[in-house]
């Protein structure tokens, strides 16, 4: 060895050739006293070697591909020496621990039973949400008995396992009027009236005093004047009453203006309707009577000019003819207050002409005549 080192002419320094052969003598020297004879040290010596050079490959090549007997060979290898010894394998000893688990986990891969009780049966589950959601007054044993008829077997604690999952309260709470539901059922007998004013080309002051029913929407023009005194305020609601237009309805909401005064509220007692006057600055509390406001200021008012009162009344005509005959409304299902909507055909018609209202500030359409 000490002769290739000076043969291969390399520019190694001399100090460092010296500890070269200063070592490999040393080296030589321990291998020759640790071992017992010639066979012994020659053993030790090539496993010494075969190790070394394991070593260097390790750390000079990758890690080969491992088939799946290569790898039961070294896992049942590994069992037979003792963990300080596991240096002589090219993976890492977690690996080896790796690899005896998934063999241990191929011996046990029976299937596992699950624990507790078997699941429901979706089409069960179904049947039972049905039965809690169709009758809101049907207890959890009230169903149960309902499924026996049917030849269903499942336990009240069961039903009521399912029916809190699926967001269905306890019975009689179980369903109940939403808030709009019950507001529509109770808008059925409110009548409700308001004042806006309107101003003319020449800056007078017109006040509108108008009805609307929260079941039907519906509006009605009660009049128009400049000076809406106690004595005009009575004669329009006596009008109402005249017409008939308050005996099915029992509430009548309006504000605390003073130009609903004392007689107004008596005509509407004598007919049976209980007045109900509003908060201070609470709009919100006559909602759909101010909203009615805005939507004909929005859609009618703000793209005109009023010349006076004649001309604000047939203005105000032919915007409520629009308004309660073809104006959809949300809280109608899209419906006119006065017009059923016609039954929705298979096809869109094919010949849709358009009617002007107030000179075109307003627009309808509808279907000609086949």
């Amino acid at each position: 060895m000490c002769r290739n080192l000076f043969e291969t002419g390399s520019a190694v320094p001399y100090d460092r050739l010296m500890f070269l052969m200063l070592v490999y003598i040393v080296l030589g020297r321990v291998l020759r006293l640790a071992g017992g004879g010639a066979e012994v040290a020659e053993l030790e010596v090539e496993n010494l070697v075969l190790r070394h050079q394991l070593a260097v490959l390790g750390r000079s090549v990758r890690r080969p591909p491992f088939r799946r007997r290569d790898r039961v060979l070294l896992a049942a290898a590994s069992r037979l020496l003792p963990r300080d010894r596991w240096g002589v394998f090219v993976v890492s000893p977690k690996t080896l621990v790796r690899w005896h688990r998934e063999l241990v986990r191929r011996k046990w891969s029976y299937q596992r039973r699950r624990q507790g009780r078997p699941p429901i049966d979706p089409g069960v589950r179904e049947v039972v949400l049905r039965l809690g959601r169709e009758n809101p007054r049907w207890g959890c044993v009230r169903i149960q008995g309902e499924l026996r008829k049917l030849g269903i077997q499942v336990g009240a604690t069961t039903i009521r396992a399912i029916l809190r999952a699926a967001g269905v309260g306890p019975s009689p709470r179980r369903e109940g009027p939403s808030w709009s539901e019950f507001l529509r059922a109770q808008a059925q007998g409110i009548i409700a009236c308001d004042f806006f004013t309107v101003e003319t080309v020449r800056l007078q002051t017109l006040y509108v005093l108008f009805w609307i029913e929260h079941g039907s929407r519906r509006v009605r023009l009660a009049g128009i004047t400049a000076n809406p005194d106690c004595a005009w305020v009575t004669q329009q609601a006596r009008n109402l009453a005249v017409e008939q237009q308050v005996a099915s309805n029992r509430f009548l909401i309006h504000d605390r203006d003073a130009k609903f005064c004392g007689p107004f509220d008596a005509i509407f007692a004598s007919e049976g309707v209980r007045v109900i006057e509003t908060p201070l600055r609470a709009p919100r509390a006559n909602a759909i009577a101010e909203r009615w406001v805005r939507s004909v200021r929005h859609e009618c008012l703000d793209h005109l000019l009023i010349l006076g009162r004649r001309h604000l009344e047939h203005v105000l005509r032919e915007y409520l003819a629009h308004y309660n005959a073809e104006r959809p409304h949300r809280s109608l299902a899209l419906a006119a207050p006065a017009r059923e909507p016609p039954p929705i055909g298979a096809s869109a018609p094919v010949d849709i002409r358009r009617r002007d209202v107030l000179g075109g500030v307003i627009h309808e359409y509808y279907a000609a005549a086949a």
